[in-house]
């Protein structure tokens, strides 16, 4: 299996999420275009604002102040400030827009990823960890990238032009402006590697309460049954206490930041007034004007180190969201080199598929501990009704899992037709085929659509065959709205109709090959009788592979396929395998016995 291209570079949570962010440069360089542009505003401003201060400075004892300089000064500071507020109103608007609309695309990735990335990832992975990256670390980006790209483009273009401007004035005050920047690279260096591992721990304390509020929310009548409401809070509070103290960590030391940031930014106005005064006892041309301005200087000089700081404070919790959001995103994929051809080898050119099967030699395990298919061999015949019987953990269906390739066999082949899985789309092999499971599944829509589903061009008349044949009838037509009754709630449908609705679904779609994986296990005896007839029309004329416990459903099969221990231990018919008395007369003899 390959990799696709941006599987093959390396992983960096940061590197690709300013690799993605990167694609949108355009509006990123017009952001960054508006940013200078307000900076530089702001940079010009204190040099009209020591022109002020001279004026009132040098001529208030002698009551000569000329207000008319001071109107037009003062004007030209109210254009320029309103001028810096329009600028940075734009510019963060541009990069709202892109910082969501990237947040959209990365929520759309991760939705088209769950239909390609293999089965076993779900095997391994909550459902709830899975939703939690994909709504509160997506956000979680989203609103970092939103609040720190703009704020450090400003802020870097800030510091270089208040350095210029204030050592253009006075070197001396210059320094002592900056005689707080080592204090404060130590306190964000220390602070960044204390808090980086709490804001991972952070986001991995989200999704694992996520994961348990989710699995609650499954299995709330199941808890409620089972009088397990204390165990399950018990367990809830504890994992919620620990994201508790997670979160407590990483907001205190994130926290640290801005009165820190505080305190050395009075400390820089000290050692400016400090200095200011001396150059001006020792008249080295220092006015009030001068200190005036580099008091603005200060803080438009301390303003960005301190958002540079809660910045990365900010991208802290943007890189632990991005690590689980890009992990998931370099998930291996089904998809391979084959997926990409525009080659249908089994239908393409054909008026119908026979549904002749081989499996030669198949051998599989979900891992390398232990194999579960051991050389795996059988023949079936077009039309055939195959049943596959055995002790929970056989291999029954698994051997599903293989034919319709939700898993790669390790070793071996399977044939249809006289045609590989291997070399067939998985698009082309699974329209080929219908299911009817165990778990059911209804969406929340009309009737109509969970009938129809993804099959095209059903007409009514093919529809409402379907319905009869599938033993439907009587109770779409007692729904309020027939076909277009709107279900909401899944739940409220009863077990047999959510089944008789899957057979129909599968009938609709008229594939060649089914497969029934324990279809009728949850149901009545009597819904079983209903299930099983409107089964028996389906499977006609169609090659079928029934997964049963229920070996009495089962005696009709024209192959019975035993399975122990991943290996075929007997084949043959209901009747054959009966007068051989092995291991499935044993299995059918201790179901009825204890029938």
């Amino acid at each position: 299996m390959k990799m696709r291209d941006s599987e093959k570079r390396t992983f960096s949570p940061l590197k690709d999420l300013f690799y993605d962010f990167g694609k949108r440069f355009i509006p990123v360089a017009i952001a960054s275009l508006l940013l200078i542009t307000s900076v530089v505003l702001q940079i010009l401003a204190p040099t009209y604002l020591r022109q002020f201060t001279d004026e009132i400075a040098n001529n208030y004892l002698s009551h000569a102040i000329n207000m008319d300089a001071l109107l037009k000064t003062g004007i030209t500071l109210i254009v320029f400030y309103v001028a810096v507020a329009l600028f940075g109103y734009s510019a963060n608007y541009i990069m709202t827009t892109v910082t969501q609309r990237y947040a959209e695309n990365l929520r759309n990735r991760i939705a088209s990823k769950i239909n390609r990335i293999p089965l076993s990832y779900f095997d391994g992975h909550s459902h709830g960890d899975l939703l939690s990256t994909l709504t509160n670390d997506v956000d979680q980006i989203g609103q970092s990238l939103q609040q720190s790209v703009s704020m450090v483009i400003q802020s870097l273009f800030m510091i270089v032009g208040v350095l210029i401007a204030m050592f253009s004035v006075s070197w001396q005050m210059a320094l002592a402006a900056m005689s707080s920047l080592p204090f404060m690279i130590i306190f964000v260096l220390i602070v960044l590697k204390l808090a980086m591992p709490r804001f991972k721990r952070r986001q991995d304390a989200i999704a694992l309460v996520n994961s348990i509020v989710e699995e609650v929310y499954s299995g709330h009548l199941v808890i409620k049954c089972f009088n397990a409401k204390k165990k399950t809070n018990d367990h809830f509070d504890k994992e919620n206490e620990n994201l508790n103290k997670a979160m407590y960590q990483a907001q205190c030391l994130g926290g640290l930041f801005q009165p820190l940031m505080s305190f050395i930014s009075y400390f820089a106005y000290a050692m400016v007034f400090l200095v200011g005064g001396l150059l001006m006892n020792a008249q080295a041309g220092v006015t009030f004007g001068t200190i005036t301005a580099f008091t603005v200087y200060v803080s438009l000089f301390q303003s960005p180190l301190s958002q540079i700081a809660q910045s990365l404070n900010v991208l802290q919790m943007a890189t632990a969201s991005a690590n689980r959001v890009f992990a998931f995103l370099h998930e291996k994929e089904l998809e391979n080199e084959d997926e990409k051809r525009d080659v249908f080898p089994l239908i393409k050119g054909k008026k119908s598929v026979r549904g002749e099967v081989i499996f030669d030699h198949v051998s599989f395990s979900y891992d390398e501990s232990r194999e579960i298919i051991h050389d795996f061999s059988a023949k079936v015949q077009p039309g055939m009704k195959v049943a596959i019987v055995g002790p929970t953990g056989a291999g029954k269906t698994t051997m599903v899992n293989l034919l319709m390739r939700f898993y790669e066999i390790n070793s071996g082949n399977i044939y249809i037709d006289g045609v590989s899985t291997k070399e067939m789309k998985r698009e082309e092999l699974h329209s080929i085929f219908g299911m009817v499971l165990q778990d059911t599944w209804l969406f929340e829509g009309t009737v109509r659509e969970n009938l129809v589903y993804n099959t095209e061009n059903v007409s009514d008349d093919k529809l409402r065959h379907a319905i009869k044949e599938g033993s439907l009838s009587h109770y779409v037509k007692t729904l309020p709205g027939g076909l277009n009754y709107e279900i909401h709630d899944p739940s409220s449908i009863a077990g047999g109709q959510k089944q008789l609705m899957t057979i129909v679904r599968a009938s609709l779609k008229d594939a060649p090959l089914l497969i029934l994986d324990e279809a009728t296990s949850n149901v009545d005896t009597r819904t079983e009788e209903k299930i099983q007839e409107a089964m028996d029309r389906l499977m006609e004329g169609r090659t079928s592979f029934v997964i049963a416990h229920r070996l009495s459903t089962i005696k009709n099969a024209d192959l019975i396929l035993v399975m122990k221990d991943g290996n075929i231990v007997e084949q043959g018919t209901h009747d054959s395998l009966m007068e051989e008395n092995g291991f499935y007369a044993s299995l059918y003899n201790s179901q009825f016995a204890l029938e």
